[in-house]
């Protein structure tokens, strides 16, 4: 029998987008999925959304409310786009023993990461975050020899539109990059765009610009003792590289998650680390500095533009 997935929150274009995904890897065989329901908040869309989605995407079941997804579903994609109400909307699904894969950003603030971090060593199986993480041709060029292309000491990334919902794509893109182990975020200043350092326990550095301008592709150059290389990424397949690393381990396939939870949630806390160093006038901010009481980025006021957007008003 095929493992069910049902989506929670349809307010961006990642539904729409990963379902014939998911649908092509079941057919490829890496995994057998199945996209049964969906649920939406109303909170960026209209009354009623979710049976338009499910009439267009060919999904069975469109629910009024989450818990009627329940007994649907082997496990669930949470898409809203207010971080802040992801582990409300999670929370149903772990505590019934379902899987959950959690869309970018996981979550906006260290209350919420550290609640995460509880549902994992409890056995939770859950995962997420951004494509980028996962991305193919970092991977390619990590994969070469480092005889060949050197240790990277420097990088620098970045993209455009926002700060934290698609700013947090940079952040783990030079995750992806530069591997665990980040202590400290330092605000350098702006122009145009707020620039971040970034340091690794080890030494090495990163450099990030993010911000709210037009949307610009993502960017990432490796600086190494033998030689800089400009990393170019290819949208057309993001989503898929998130869906390989993940579905397997979100539907059962395989044991061990692409990645331990504080991996997965590490670009989340830099960028809660940034927000702290540019609030504070760009003072050095260790992840071990980030605060259970500090409300992180906003969430609910994000939803709010982001339906103003889409909808006017």
């Amino acid at each position: 029998m095929s493992f069910r997935i049902g989506l929670v929150g349809l307010c961006t274009s990642h539904p729409q987008s990963w379902v014939p995904v998911i649908r092509d890897l079941t057919a490829r065989k890496l995994v057998d999925t199945e996209v049964v329901a969906a649920w939406d908040s109303g909170e960026t869309r209209e009354a009623g959304f979710a049976k338009t989605f499910c009439k267009e995407h060919q999904i069975a079941q469109p629910v009024d409310r989450i818990e009627d997804m329940l007994e649907l579903v082997d496990g669930v994609i949470v898409h809203t786009a207010n971080w802040d109400r992801h582990l409300e909307q999670a929370a149903p699904f772990v505590n019934a023993g379902k899987s959950v894969l959690i869309d970018k950003p996981m979550v906006g603030n260290l209350r919420d990461a550290n609640q995460l971090r509880d549902w994992a060593k409890q056995g939770a199986r859950i995962t997420g975050g951004s494509s980028l993480r996962f991305n193919y041709e970092v991977g390619q060029y990590l994969a070469k020899p480092v005889s060949e292309r050197g240790t990277v000491h420097t990088a620098f990334a970045g993209c455009g539109t926002d700060e934290f919902n698609y700013g947090i794509h940079a952040y783990a893109l030079l995750a992806c990059l530069m591997g665990p182990g980040v202590r400290s975020v330092r605000y350098l200043g702006a122009s145009g765009q707020k620039h971040v350092q970034v340091t690794w326990s080890d030494g090495r550095v990163g450099l990030l610009s993010v911000g709210q301008q037009a949307w610009i592709p993502f960017y990432i150059t490796a600086v190494t003792d033998k030689g800089v290389s400009q990393i170019t990424t290819d949208n057309t397949i993001l989503y898929r590289s998130l869906l390989e690393a993940t579905l397997p381990y979100l539907t059962g396939k395989e044991k061990n998650p692409p990645l331990p939870m504080d991996q997965l949630l590490e670009p989340e806390l830099t960028a809660m680390a940034a927000r702290m160093s540019w609030l504070s006038g760009g003072g050095e901010v260790f992840l071990t500095d980030l605060r259970q009481d500090d409300p992180g980025y906003d969430g609910a006021q994000f939803a709010i533009e982001y339906r103003r957007a889409r909808m006017g008003g």
